[in-house]
């Protein structure tokens, strides 16, 4: 199995570039970037190409898989799938923005009929809490809603923030009813205890609003993030500064910006942190809670990224949109290094 790992010069691809090379994988490294896409093959002893993602598709010959870590998703993402479709190429990336989930899973007919498998998803935003969904669904199937909590202590990439940075100006999402709807970043807020007490949470946009609907089939979903109480106030007036972010000229300013002044976390944080994980569904009569503990968030983004790849080159009968608990199972985050059992209550 020949895998593409497309943006592989960026701070999170490069890590999963020299992982699949660790473990033996068969890759080939792209990228726009000549010079930064070449250099790195070199270094890693692995073939390399240098192509714009509209010349995509006359790329991937002899390609198994493509693994996209080129963000903004929302802008790399569809032509990328486009030329997938266009040749029968497995396509992943490491994406958590809801509109790319949601374009994909629209997609799935494409992805059926063309013998493809469409992962999108495959790093730590959504793969723990993805499979933590899945787990607190097998525990209550007949669960009407779903909420979700992360508490990380973790920095962020140059990539990463720009990703971000383009997503901004659609503010806060949550699913209602089996659809998506907006609302204010921050207007919800609870404690969660992830293990060790009460800690203050605040309602925010992540992947699984979009994915846990997928894999559970959940038609109320809320995801939080732990952040100090004075958050709130910062996130409730990002709507008087998100106009000025949808501004393509002042968003790609800053999006270079991120690029060249953020570095992401060095290996020593990347080895020390921890991130906690937590779950609750209920069907109104009963309530289940489950928690995990996983890696620092580009740790765990690293190895899930990588073990796709193995896993996917090696289960031909993976096909159409799939989420990561769909396409592994709830247990696949219990098979990454440092990840122990569910803890439920």
């Amino acid at each position: 199995m020949t895998a593409l790992i497309y943006g592989a010069y960026g701070y999170t691809g490069e890590l999963i570039a020299r992982e699949a090379v660790d473990r033996g994988l068969d890759v080939v490294l792209a990228g726009r970037n000549g010079t930064k896409t070449r250099g790195l093959a070199f270094q890693l002893g692995v073939d390399s190409c240098v192509f714009p993602l509209k010349d995509a598709r006359s790329h991937l010959d002899g390609i198994d898989t493509v693994l996209n870590c080129a963000g903004p998703f929302s802008k790399t993402a569809d032509p990328m799938v486009e030329a997938c479709l266009a040749t029968g190429t497995h396509y992943l990336d490491i994406t958590g923005e809801i509109p790319v989930f949601e374009a994909l899973a629209e997609r799935d007919r494409d992805a059926e009929e063309a013998d493809v498998c469409l992962l999108p998803g495959i790093g730590f935003d959504v793969v723990p809490t993805d499979c933590l969904a899945a787990h607190l669904h097998d525990r209550l199937p007949s669960a009407t809603q779903l909420r979700l909590g992360i508490d990380t202590p973790g920095s962020v990439s140059g990539g990463t923030l720009a990703t971000a940075l383009d997503q901004v100006d659609a503010g806060g999402m949550i699913r209602r009813g089996g659809a998506l709807k907006s609302e204010p970043p921050g207007s919800r807020t609870r404690p969660i205890d992830f293990g060790t007490g009460p800690t203050h949470a605040v309602s925010a946009p992540m992947g699984d609003v979009s994915t846990a609907y997928y894999s559970t089939g959940i038609e109320t979903i809320e995801v939080y993030l732990t952040a100090p109480e004075y958050a709130e106030y910062l996130l409730r007036t990002s709507s008087y500064v998100s106009p000025l972010l949808a501004i393509p000229t002042v968003k790609r300013g800053l999006q270079a910006l991120a690029r060249a002044l953020v570095t992401g976390p060095s290996e020593r944080v990347r080895q020390r942190d921890r991130v906690s994980v937590w779950g609750e569904a209920t069907d109104g009569d009963r309530t289940v809670t489950s928690r995990l503990e996983t890696p620092e968030t580009y740790a765990l983004t690293i190895d899930a990224a990588t073990t796709a790849l193995e896993r996917i080159g090696s289960d031909t009968d993976l096909t159409g949109y799939q989420t990561p608990a769909t396409a592994f199972g709830p247990a696949y985050v219990l098979d990454l290094d440092g990840v122990e059992e569910f803890v439920d209550e």
